[in-house]
């Protein structure tokens, strides 16, 4: 219980836990990538595009987990720098499938391999059989989430 006996114990909350380590992920992920000129946001959409290219804006917002808004600035850089292209005009609606261009393909390459390094550092103190079991239970706990069923 909470000092004042209302509210979490963030000592023994969960959700605050998984939370801290999100925030130590992003933040080991945004030192790895900033030499190479990136944030996890740029990264992440060019991940994205290398395992499903033709995602419109906001499906890549979705994926990268920011707002179309904030998508749409980083895919104009990302299109002005070479790394992306898009239809100057919707093939079909109004969404712009983007792609790759090799120089997008190759930073990816680059960054991949940084990103790795993170999550093997973050791994380290597990046995493969803990690390099976953890993203069993992470699979498990966004698969309840996501049904929307609390008695999951």
């Amino acid at each position: 219980m909470s000092q004042n006996g209302a509210g979490v114990d963030l000592e023994t909350s969960l959700g605050y836990l998984l939370k801290e380590a999100s925030s130590a992920l992003r933040a080991a992920m945004e030192e790895v990538l900033r030499p190479l000129g990136m944030s996890v946001t740029h990264y992440s959409c060019l991940e994205l595009l290398a395992q499903r290219p033709g995602l419109s804006n906001s499906e890549l917002a979705r994926g990268a987990f920011v707002t179309r808004q904030s998508m749409n600035v980083l895919l104009q850089a990302l299109e002005r720098d070479g790394y992306v292209t898009r239809p100057a005009k919707a093939p079909v609606g109004k969404a712009l499938p983007t792609r790759l261009t090799p120089s997008g393909r190759r930073s990816l390459g680059a960054a991949t391999a940084a990103v790795r390094s993170v999550e093997v550092r973050m791994l380290a103190g597990m046995t493969e059989t803990e690390q099976a079991g953890a993203f069993r239970i992470l699979r498990s706990m966004i698969r309840s989430l996501n049904d929307g069923d609390g008695n999951a």
